[in-house]
C-alpha cells in the first residue's frame, strides 16, 4: 500500500442515525427521482414490489428524510426568467453572528434561488434567476450591496448552462 491509498473500510462512512437502504428502497429513490409523476402502481412496477409496499416504503423514505420534497421543474426562460446569474459574496467578518445576519436576510430574497456557504474565495455563493441585466442591475443596487456585513460582491452571468439539476448518483 503506498502513502496515498485508502483502506476500503474507510472509503464510505456509515451514519449510524440513518437506516440502511436496501435494493428496493434504492430502486424507489431512482425511480422517483427521473420520473417524479408517475403514480405509486407504477413506482411499485418498475420496482417490483405491490402498490401496498411500494406506498409504505415511500412513505417511511419520506419521514426518515430521504425524499425531502416533489416539485414541477419549470422552465426559467418560459416564465420570464431566463438570466442565470451567479454571485460571489464576501462578508465584512467570519462570525456566526455575521453568517447568521446574512442567512436571516438572504432567505427572504425571492429572486435567490439557492445560497451555499463555501470554502475559497467568498463566503457565499448564490444563484439568481432574473429578466434581464437590467433587472439584476436593480436587484444588485437595491437589495444585494445592501445586505448586513457585504464587504464584496462578484458577479458572473451564466452564458450557457450545460448541466443543470443533475440526478444525484447512487
Amino acid at each position: 500500500m503506498n502513502v496515498f491509498s485508502v483502506p476500503e473500510n474507510l472509503l464510505s462512512v456509515e451514519d449510524p442515525f440513518m437506516p440502511e437502504l436496501d435494493a428496493i428502497d434504492l430502486k424507489i429513490l431512482r425511480t422517483l427521482q427521473t420520473a417524479g409523476r408517475l403514480t405509486n402502481a407504477e413506482v411499485a412496477a418498475r420496482a417490483s414490489i405491490s402498490a401496498a409496499t411500494c406506498h409504505r416504503r415511500t412513505q417511511r423514505l419520506i419521514d426518515e428524510g430521504y425524499i425531502t420534497g416533489t416539485r414541477a421543474e419549470v422552465a426559467p426562460a418560459a416564465v420570464g426568467l431566463g438570466t442565470l446569474v451567479m454571485v460571489g459574496v464576501v462578508l465584512d467578518r467570519s462570525t456566526p453572528e455575521s453568517f447568521a445576519a446574512f442567512e436571516k436576510i438572504i432567505l427572504k430574497l425571492k429572486d435567490v434561488l439557492d445560497c451555499m456557504l463555501v470554502a475559497g474565495d467568498f463566503d457565499y455563493l448564490l444563484k439568481i434567476r432574473v429578466r434581464d441585466m437590467a433587472d439584476f442591475n436593480r436587484l444588485h443596487g437595491e437589495k444585494l450591496i445592501a445586505l448586513p456585513g457585504v464587504r464584496q460582491t462578484r458577479t458572473f452571468f451564466v452564458m450557457k448552462e450545460v448541466k443543470e439539476n443533475a440526478r444525484l448518483s447512487f
